[in-house]
């Protein structure tokens, strides 16, 4: 079971690489008027729920949680609503790299954290460490810092071209 939540727990990094990497694909498989990034964030969203469901599957919940628990957990959330809150749909899920024009956002978190997105969603990991066994949260955690390093840098010319 330890191998299968493990793979289950990076199951959606190999994924977001591809679409960074290779969007004209992602868009070209999307097909003409469909939204690129409409169509990630269904696709996220199971992967998302296979992550969890494998993480389910190796936790042990008592109750209450320690004092930690809600500062982070608290703050992570905030951080992941507030970059969909700003930037929404199509700038969460990589559309800029689809051909959209994403404005670029100043307000809090923007400015003050690096992919503040990522850094809320390992807060809230981390917050569950009392549930969840350390090497799942360490797993987890590696594929967001993988992620923050493969999105650091684009290369304008390889963004994908909206189908007409």
């Amino acid at each position: 079971m330890g191998i299968l939540a493990g793979i289950g727990v990076l199951l959606p990094f190999p994924f977001y690489f591809l679409l960074w990497t290779y969007p004209q694909s992602w868009v070209n498989l999307c097909g003409k008027g469909r939204d690129p990034s409409k169509v990630m964030a269904l696709v996220s969203h199971f992967i998302k729920l296979i992550q969890f469901v494998s993480l389910f599957s190796v936790s042990s919940f008592s109750w209450p949680p320690p004092l930690y628990f809600w500062p982070l957990f608290a703050f992570g959330q905030f951080l992941n609503f507030r970059v969909y809150q700003l930037l929404g749909e199509s700038g969460t899920y990589y559309g800029v790299r689809f051909g959209k024009n994403i404005p670029w956002v100043r307000e809090f978190p923007f400015g003050f954290i690096k992919d503040p997105q990522y850094v809320g969603s390992i807060m809230s990991l981390v917050a569950c460490l009392s549930w969840v066994p350390f090497q799942y949260i360490l797993l987890w955690s590696l594929g967001y810092l993988f992620m923050i390093h493969i999105e650091s840098t684009e290369d304008v010319t390889t963004r994908a071209k909206p189908l007409s």
